[in-house]
């Protein structure tokens, strides 16, 4: 048997550059569900040169994100999951 997924719209957001240069350097709020870890950046400079994070799925897994990854809201509206920007692509489109 063959089954296609019903529609849904989403949100979500996608981990970049930019994103973590507003958070690290101008105060910029984090989006639902990242925890960034540990950072190591030079302020003056505005250079990230490593960091780490993590978004909670539904079954309370803390689960590793990196840069380019998208970020999904559970139906829920709570729990996260990430999803690599090729899958991202194949699977959504903006609406």
């Amino acid at each position: 048997m063959k089954f296609r997924k019903k529609p849904v719209v989403i949100e979500a957001y996608q981990i970049t550059r930019e994103l973590l240069e507003g958070i690290l350097f101008d105060g910029k709020k984090y989006p639902d569900g990242l925890r960034l870890l540990h950072a190591s950046f030079h302020v003056e400079n505005r250079t990230i040169s490593h960091w780490a994070g993590q978004v909670t799925t539904i079954h309370n897994q803390e689960t590793k994100v990196v840069e380019g990854d998208w970020v999904i809201t559970e139906p829920n509206g709570i729990n996260h999951y990430p999803c690599k920007p090729d899958i991202f692509e194949k699977t959504y489109e903006p609406v």
